[in-house]
């Protein structure tokens, strides 16, 4: 009988002779382990796409659909223009680029116009 181990903690495994791992934990700790350098990298751009999408947000006045502000304002506040979720051409040839509902559209003298979407849309 061949002797296999746990690919976690190296101890000898008994029962199915399909089992890697000696219990839970370890089974968790493995793919944790092998998964880290993938989630992290999504983790990060998620992060980066919640915290774009809060300061569009904040933007905005209760009751409002749009508001304009600068670029330097949405830069201070941390916005990173690089992430974003999808873009919006309207019918005039104007893009818009969203981050989930919250969208801005460059204007000139280096301000922005923040709209918000109906998700219904």
């Amino acid at each position: 009988m061949e002797n296999r181990l746990c690919r976690q903690c190296e101890k000898p495994l008994k029962g199915r002779s399909d089992q890697k791992f000696c219990d839970d934990y370890c089974r968790n700790a493995f793919n944790n382990r092998q998964n880290a350098d993938a989630n992290n990298y999504v983790r990060n751009i998620n992060n980066a796409l919640r915290r774009n999408r809060r300061i569009l947000e904040s933007t905005i006045k209760e009751g409002e659909e749009m508001a304009k502000i600068s670029r330097q304002k949405l830069l201070a506040a941390g916005f990173d223009f690089a992430f974003h979720t999808h873009t919006y051409q309207n019918k005039k040839g104007q893009i818009y680029t969203f981050v989930y509902e919250y969208g801005w559209l460059p204007l000139d003298e280096g301000l922005c116009l923040i709209v918000r979407r109906n998700p219904k849309d």
